[in-house]
């Protein structure tokens, strides 16, 4: 396990997964003392201790039906509001269901269909600007920055629509589920990633 801090608002932690043999990611971003942490995973004392000094846990976000993770142990500690996909309402009972435009703490929902099931990812726009994204974007090796490859998409050719729409918005970073962020000019390296 290891717990980064990218900037005064931003940290990630990540550990690598045996059953699904990639690096998971999650993000915490802090506004105003409040903590929007994204796609949380498990995070031993010492780290939750970092994680802590940043705010109070007051917002989680599942970007996709598989990022449930450690949802509910964090739920359980400090009873913050959740936000998930509606492909989650079984196994999430006191939600509220993401949909494309929705205000999330200090982010906004942005629907990448033909991706994963129930895929979101999350844009801030200050101090540059800031991207989250679930699935349908990695940066792990040996894959590298890239989209999520084909056989794991509910369709390949909607979700790189999808993913165009992002280059609507402004952003210097980019955060993954999966893969290490890419901090600076992120727009510009998503933008040389889709086919025109």
């Amino acid at each position: 396990m290891e717990f980064c801090r990218i900037s005064t608002a931003l940290a990630v932690w990540y550990t690598y997964d045996p059953t699904v043999k990639a690096d998971l990611f999650s993000t915490a971003f802090a506004a105003r003392n409040e903590l929007t942490v994204v796609d949380p995973i498990a995070l031993p004392a010492p780290h939750r201790t970092e994680l802590d000094s940043l705010g109070r846990v007051a917002t989680i976000v599942v970007t996709n039906a598989n990022h449930l993770r450690d949802t509910l142990n964090f739920a359980r500690t400090d009873s913050p509001s959740i936000f998930a996909p509606s492909e989650l309402n079984a196994e999430l009972t006191h939600h509220h269901a993401l949909s494309d435009g929705l205000q999330v703490g200090p982010f906004r929902a942005i629907k990448i269909d033909g991706a994963a099931q129930g895929e979101f990812a999350l844009y801030h726009p200050d101090d540059g600007g800031t991207l989250i994204v679930g699935d349908a974007l990695i940066n792990f090796e040996p894959h590298g920055f890239d989209r999520l490859p084909q056989k794991y998409c509910t369709n390949h050719k909607r979700m790189i629509r999808s993913l165009r729409h992002l280059l609507d918005f402004d952003f210097n970073r980019l955060f993954f589920a999966h893969g290490n962020p890419i901090v600076t000019r992120a727009r510009e390296r998503l933008a040389s990633l889709l086919p025109s």
